[in-house]
């Protein structure tokens, strides 16, 4: 494994399974949860790597953190980076096996 595949693992933190998540897989579009820091070219980069298939576009949100309370303490949830992966025809990723 070469130092660039170690950095992909680093931006591309975990797949995103929910119910909105699985309907825009129909439209081959796949949702992950990246680092704060990454950019668009860096996860579309990764994402190529990683799973050896063709990206048309990659459309990022911060999803802000929530405030909760449990047992009566105040707390927040931390902010998240999402991108939604838009593939090229005939691609596909699979979420649900592991990297």
């Amino acid at each position: 494994m070469t130092t660039a595949d170690v950095r992909h693992y680093d931006i591309i933190v975990a797949p995103v399974v929910t119910e909105k998540a699985t309907v825009a897989s129909e439209h081959n579009k796949i949702v992950f949860k990246v680092a704060a820091k990454a950019t668009k070219p860096q996860i579309k980069d990764a994402i190529e790597k990683l799973f050896d298939v063709k990206v048309k576009s990659v459309n990022t949100l911060v999803r802000k953190g929530k405030t909760k309370v449990f047992r009566g303490q105040f707390g927040s949830q931390s902010d998240t980076k999402r991108a939604i992966v838009t593939l090229e025809e005939g691609h596909r990723i699979d979420v649900t096996t592991g990297l």
